[in-house]
């Protein structure tokens, strides 16, 4: 039976290994990575898909033309989840709780979208001969001597950075701050600063304090403010 004096017991255990309760070290950390990753992973996409994928030859009046094709030819789902990963990464910030691990999810699915889809067009043939039947002017053309480049993998790579950025996002993306979050916090302060002013002057300046304090957002109340010369905010 363990000891519950024993400091590591089962309860700073669970603490340890949860992300809810994880400090804002953890945090900051965790949105470095997803941001390194997240961003590297969707430009990494976003330069395969420009480079050739594929390479072949067809035969044109007895002679042997080189054909290729680009990851864009071949398809172009990995650029367009890349956009949207991208576009996840940066909603992030800008909403909160559920609408975060919505977004956060997105972000995920993009990463392995991109990643099924590279992996797919890695042997992909007809986008080569798309290029030499339009390159001899016919309906259909055979391609010979097919190899393929690496750049389709280092797509799944990007794509692979894409999913991590997601998986941390759903992890530990509650901790981390949102774009409003500074300016919201800074339009309580004045309120409760307030508040503890007009409880050190004693009960009937803390009750007009407090009454300040409610009414301070009509558009009256900040136009008197400001013919007293003070600041409303």
């Amino acid at each position: 039976m363990p000891d519950p004096t024993d400091p590591a017991g089962p309860t700073d255990l669970a603490a340890a290994t949860d992300p809810a309760v994880t400090g804002p070290g953890t945090a900051r950390r965790t949105l470095a990575v997803a941001l390194l990753s997240g961003a590297t992973g969707a430009a990494v996409v976003l330069i395969s898909a420009g480079q050739t994928w594929g390479e072949g030859e067809t035969a044109v009046s007895g002679a042997e033309l080189p054909v290729t094709a680009s990851g864009s030819a071949v398809s172009g789902l990995p650029s367009a989840l890349a956009l949207v990963g991208l576009a996840s990464l940066v909603a992030v910030f800008a909403v909160r709780r559920t609408g975060r691990a919505v977004v956060a999810s997105v972000l995920a699915l993009s990463g392995a979208g991109a990643i099924g889809a590279a992996l797919l067009g890695s042997g992909d043939t007809e986008a080569l001969e798309a290029n030499a039947a339009e390159a001899m002017g016919l309906t259909e053309a055979a391609v010979t001597g097919v190899s393929h480049t690496g750049w389709p993998w280092f797509s799944a790579l990007g794509g692979l950075l894409l999913l991590c950025a997601g998986l941390l996002a759903l992890s530990y993306g509650q901790q981390w701050p949102a774009m409003s979050g500074r300016y919201e916090r800074s339009a309580r302060r004045p309120a409760g600063s307030r508040r503890a002013g007009g409880a050190g002057t004693g009960a009937g300046a803390g009750a007009a304090g407090a009454g300040a304090g409610e009414d301070a957002d009509r558009p009256e109340d900040i136009w008197r403010a400001l013919d007293r010369g003070e600041d409303p905010t």
